[in-house]
């Protein structure tokens, strides 16, 4: 697997086939979209739409969106923060996924567990000693996948963007 930063450039605009491949892996991820409300309608997701999240995901200091690609295909993505995006909780030493999509039709080949690790990796490459996410209550599978990879429940709470109920996991990300 090969990660790649996305770079919007100057203008922060993707290139039009960048963005078609992104959407499509946001699309066919319908029942999570479904689950989060991300999106108002998760069976009509646009590459309008896709534009503007990331465009709000990497306006949070300390964004990164990388791309998974595997044989030339992009087959997931991954938003990590530096920090916690709250002010509140800057003493929060951990880096954080913000989001982990496989393409669905990659999903049960190993390529989330292969992803996750690279995000691993390159936090204790940076020095990190541990990283965090949030998984919504209403998503069992992630849980379970997230727990599968050592995450380990350290809190509950919602999250920031619309008040759903969370579970805060954290990972240590031993040298």
């Amino acid at each position: 697997m090969i990660l790649e930063p996305l770079d919007p450039g100057p203008d922060h605009a993707l290139p039009g086939e960048l963005l078609t491949e992104v959407t499509e892996v946001y699309a066919a991820n319908r029942e999570f979209f479904a689950l989060s409300g991300d999106f108002p309608d998760p069976d009509a997701i646009t590459g309008a739409q896709v534009a503007v999240a990331l465009a709000d995901e990497l306006a949070q200091p300390g964004a990164e969106v990388l791309l998974a690609r595997a044989g030339g295909r992009l087959v997931g993505l991954t938003v990590t923060l530096a920090h916690h995006p709250h002010a509140a909780e800057r003493d929060d030493p951990d880096p954080w996924i913000g989001l982990l999509m496989i393409a669905a039709d990659r999903q049960r080949q190993g390529y989330g567990r292969e992803l996750a690790g690279a995000v691993e990796d390159r936090f204790r490459e940076a020095g990190r000693t541990g990283v965090r996410l949030a998984v919504l209550d209403a998503n069992p599978e992630a849980l379970a996948f997230w727990t599968a990879l050592g995450y380990e429940e350290i809190a509950r709470r919602p999250d920031l963007q619309l008040d759903r109920p969370c579970r805060v996991l954290r990972k240590p990300l031993a040298r």
